[in-house]
């Protein structure tokens, strides 16, 4: 009897026994790994993977390109599973099959029909029934090791194809092999060409290991099969592994997964998965997730918020990947030469940290930067760590690093906020100075900031202007992706600098502090007050003629994948001195609340991408920020009406149609959604020195959270509402551990030593409180 089968019987029969009280669901439970999947990314599906996994194990049904890739929940067919779902990265596809051996006619042949009515998809575990084969797959894993367990029909004739030069996502292979090791074991390898983003051909290795011997392996070369072989390699190959099988016998498959060496791989086999209890490992990875998700416990509220909450922290902690191995090994492409070097050891003579694969920080700084110190400041520091780790490698901190490479994905120093973050919040077990080092060279003539999204080079010129004015002119772009994004630029520069300088004052750096303070005003040099908008200068210093605020277009001219209008409130270290610009803090929350009102109708987001258009984006990270604002100019109550307003139409959906409105970049819109939930925030991103949390109501009677002993002692938060209901979004009064809160804002070093936040609700605002 399998898990599943299990679980179902024992819920039912303690349903007929025992009061609905005693089975209430744990958080992990409430995850819906289908949420948004109609229009999937090739890494924002994942079901078989652990908190930040390096194998992130699921079907897919579409395997060519980096969108509408993966799995799509509209599809009819699954053309393999594959084990590595991951920015830029993809890897080592596998398919059981019956009958012929299809294997190299390729995926159009070979892929099957299933039905979403018999499927089960879980956080940690995948069931599907292939039809063409009569196949029942069920799929789990742990951190390094994919876990696969295929009930086949009773034949002599069952395979497991291994597909490893198959295009899969985001490029094809350039070479792949596989090798017959003994009648129970496979290993080989793929090697991913390089993209357009992460340059440079990026090697993935693997071994298989099975519950019973293989009758036969063989494979195939360039569309022909070789029915016996012990050994395959080439450009266009593949391998099959035949099995006699019964069908009340599964074969089981463990493939562990590694960016260094086949050897690598067996090790992270052997240490994470030594048996072959496959319910074992789903219920494993089940309390895997519930610890981590279980730091934040809610209370009331629908059923909906609570599967679109626990769903959100679930992919928050889900896309950016482990990629070294048990060992601390870690492949390091950041030099012209490929490198397997290893991560330094702790006290305990274990790795120190681990290296992660992920998209840019870009627009992290009101997502991730703040959610993951409360809820997983252990791997936050990881994520520190390897940024510093990569400045010792190549010289640059990285701003999205895949598989050990650089990527420049997007514009700017997205890197500085996240890293000055943690710093601030007390995450210090990584070589902070250094890093602050890192951050400084950056913002140099070759430094990272100076790159275009994906270029080979910075842009001298681009440098040169910016350290003469203070801003970067229309014409003078930088080379590579968003080049002309020059508005967004200098406005990234100037949050990017005040970040840098709030650590160097913590670190009693001030020669630093004071380079950096100042340039962290240059905002002001595209913000036209006249217009009341941001604006695009030309190389004379004039305002760009026959400007509009907004266009029709996937991103204006100026601005990164957005529109003049949304970026105007993108100062999030000076809201007051941007609202003096537009005319004081009256006159920015009139302008504000207008374009949220007029951003109603179309739900606070422009799902087709057409961001240039927007007056309110949250279908992307420039305008994650702007229901906040309010708060920091001195109308909370804005911030507490457009914050709901703005979660229940663009983020509350839970099926597999809405709840994340297209690009969810790992993690990034269900951080924000989480915060916006449970009702805190940081306008600035939290670098500051004494971070400050923006209020508003939660949407939940009560949110407990529990703080890491490691960073905060283990001590709990707890924020309880009175008279919670929808229409009941205005805080009218708040107490902090039983003391009247008058301030719409709590430090950060209040909120870890632990306490009560209450807050009493109405459905009127108090203009008064906060204020």
């Amino acid at each position: 009897m399998t898990t599943i089968i299990r679980t179902t019987f024992v819920a039912t029969l303690l349903s007929l026994l025992l009061p609905g009280s005693l089975l209430a669901k744990s958080p992990v439970d409430w995850v819906n790994p289908l949420i948004d999947t109609h229009q999937s990314r090739w890494f924002y599906f994942n079901s078989a993977s652990r908190p930040f996994g390096m194998v992130n194990l699921s079907p897919d049904t579409q395997t060519e390109g980096s969108w509408d890739s993966g799995y799509l929940y509209g599809d009819k067919y699954i053309r393999c599973f594959s084990h590595i779902h991951a920015w830029q990265m993809s890897g080592i596809a596998v398919l059981p099959i019956v009958g012929e051996m299809t294997g190299h006619q390729g995926m159009d042949i070979y892929q099957s029909e299933f039905s979403h009515d018999d499927e089960v998809v879980q956080a940690g575990y995948h069931k599907v029934h292939l039809k063409k084969y009569d196949v029942t797959a069920e799929l789990t894993s742990t951190v390094r090791t994919g876990f696969h367990r295929y009930t086949f029909p009773s034949t002599d004739d069952a395979y497991i194809l291994f597909d490893v030069s198959a295009l899969l996502g985001h490029g094809p292979m350039v070479e792949a092999e596989v090798t017959r090791v003994d009648d129970q074991e496979i290993s080989g390898m793929s090697v991913m060409k390089g993209t357009s983003r992460r340059k440079k051909d990026t090697p993935v290795f693997f071994v298989a290991r099975f519950s019973q011997p293989f009758t036969a392996m063989g494979g195939w070369e360039d569309g022909s099969v070789v029915e016996s072989t012990d050994a395959i390699s080439g450009k266009n190959v593949g391998a099959f592994t035949r099995f006699e099988t019964k069908a009340d016998t599964p074969v089981l498959m463990k493939v562990g997964i590694s960016y260094t060496s086949v050897e690598g791989a067996r090790r992270n086999l052997d240490a994470e998965l030594s048996h072959w209890d496959f319910d074992q490992v789903v219920d494993d990875s089940k309390n895997d997730w519930n610890e981590h998700l279980s730091r934040i416990q809610v209370e009331g509220g629908t059923d909906a918020q609570k599967t679109k909450f626990y769903t959100d922290l679930w992919r928050s902690m889900l896309g950016r990947r482990i990629v070294s191995d048990v060992d601390g090994a870690y492949c390091d492409m950041t030099t012209d030469q490929r490198q397997v070097r290893n991560i330094p050891s702790g006290d305990d003579g274990k790795p120190a940290f681990t290296m992660h694969n992920f998209d840019a920080w870009w627009g992290s700084h009101w997502s991730l930067d703040i959610l993951w110190p409360l809820v997983c400041p252990e791997r936050y520091s990881d994520f520190c760590n390897t940024s510093v780790q990569m400045y010792k490698n190549g010289g640059l901190i990285p701003r999205g690093p895949s598989g050990g490479n650089y990527t420049f994905v997007m514009i700017g120093d997205s890197a500085a906020p996240a890293i000055t973050a943690a710093y601030a919040k007390g995450i210090r077990d990584f070589d902070y100075e250094l890093a602050l080092e890192g951050l400084v060279k950056n913002t140099g003539p070759e430094g990272g900031r100076y790159y275009g999204g994906y270029a080979t080079k910075p842009t001298p010129s681009v440098y040169e202007e910016y350290q003469e004015k203070g801003y970067v002119s229309w014409g003078n772009s930088l080379s590579g992706g968003h080049g002309s994004a020059v508005t967004s630029l200098t406005l990234y520069n100037a949050y990017h600098d005040w970040c840098i300088a709030q650590m160097a004052k913590g670190l009693g750096r001030d020669d630093i502090y004071e380079k950096f303070i100042t340039g962290a005003k240059n905002y002001r040099h595209v913000i036209w007050p006249e217009k009341q908008s941001a604006w695009v200068r030309e190389s004379d210093g004039s305002w760009m003629k026959d400007f509009k605020p907004r266009e029709m277009r996937f991103e204006q001219n100026g601005f990164c994948e957005t529109s003049a209008a949304v970026t105007t409130f993108y100062v999030p270290h000076d809201p007051m001195g941007l609202a003096e610009l537009l005319g004081g803090p009256d006159a920015a929350a009139k302008k504000l609340n207008e374009q949220f009102e007029s951003a109603t109708e179309h739900k606070f987001h422009l799902r087709g991408r057409i961001h240039g258009n927007a007056w309110v984006d949250y279908a992307n990270q420039d305008g994650t920020g702007m229901a906040h604002y309010f708060n920091r100019i001195g109308y909370p109550w804005l911030s507490q009406k457009w914050v709901r307003a703005v979660h229940e139409a663009a983020f509350s959906g839970t099926d597999p149609y809405s709840g994340y409105n297209g690009d969810e970049d790992q993690g990034q819109m269900g951080a924000l959604s989480a915060l916006m939930a449970i009702g805190l925030f940081q306008f600035d991103g939290g670098s500051g020195l004494d971070p400050q949390y923006d209020i508003t109501a939660t949407i939940f009677d009560k949110v407990t959270l529990q703080l890491s002993p490691k960073y905060y002692n283990g001590n709990t938060v707890t924020i309880v509402t009175k008279n919670q209901s929808p229409e009941n979004v205005y805080i009218q009064s708040a107490t902090w551990n039983g003391e009247p809160h008058t301030s719409s804002m709590i430090s950060h070093k209040d909120l870890i030593q632990g306490g009560t936040l209450e807050l009493t609700l109405g459905s009127e605002p108090n203009k008064a409180w906060g204020k």
